[in-house]
């Protein structure tokens, strides 16, 4: 009885490590990438090519005034051509 044991006990263990795995990971999210905004002192800048969370960390160690993020946009140049 002992011999049967063991490989079934193996066999349910490799199964339910295998789908632990899996749902650890979860689905993928895109993540998106855009602009980010600062109000300081009265004048806005941006910083392109963040994802919101790191926006919004930036902005609290610059401590913005004022911030946003606009999301897959790049950071407008504020005038045509440059």
């Amino acid at each position: 009885m002992t011999t049967r044991v063991l490989p079934l006990s193996l066999i349910l263990l490799l199964a339910l490590g295998g789908r632990g795995a899996a749902r650890a990971e979860g689905p993928k999210l895109p993540v998106f990438v855009g602009a980010c905004y600062c109000r300081a002192a009265g004048e806005l800048s941006c910083t392109a090519g963040l994802t919101e969370s790191e926006c919004r960390r930036r902005c609290d160690e610059a401590l913005c005034d004022d911030w946003f993020w606009k999301e897959r946009l790049p950071c407008w140049n504020w005038g045509y051509g440059g």
